[in-house]
């Protein structure tokens, strides 16, 4: 998966080769944000004022912007995987938390 990064918001970059352009989506949002351009540099930039733009909308509108991610998640499981989890956890002498922050983070750096 190709991506930017802009002030801590990701975008997946994908090329249209019937349009011939490159196309981008902030991911981890509730909103959708997309952009376009015809080279790097120009999708680089519609990127950025797609973000700019996100955040003066949020400021205008007194809210807080969304974020990528807070940190926390909530999962909800079968009683099974719970239970597996947790002793794989305390195997690994770790708490639940951080046997589960890791497992995410192998597994996101797997797909990514």
């Amino acid at each position: 998966m190709n991506t930017m990064t802009y002030k801590n918001y990701l975008a997946r970059i994908e090329f249209d080769e019937r349009d011939n352009i490159f196309v981008g989506r902030v991911l981890g949002l509730r909103c959708i944000i997309s952009f376009h351009g015809e080279t790097v540099s120009e999708l680089r930039h519609e990127f950025e004022v797609a973000i700019d733009d996100f955040l003066e909308d949020c400021k205008a509108q007194g809210i807080a912007p969304e974020k990528p991610a807070s940190g926390k998640l909530m999962l909800r499981v079968p009683p099974e995987t719970h239970g597996a989890a947790l002793v794989a956890a305390q195997a690994a002498g770790k708490s639940l938390n951080q046997w589960a922050s890791e497992v995410l983070q192998s597994a996101a750096s797997a797909a990514a």
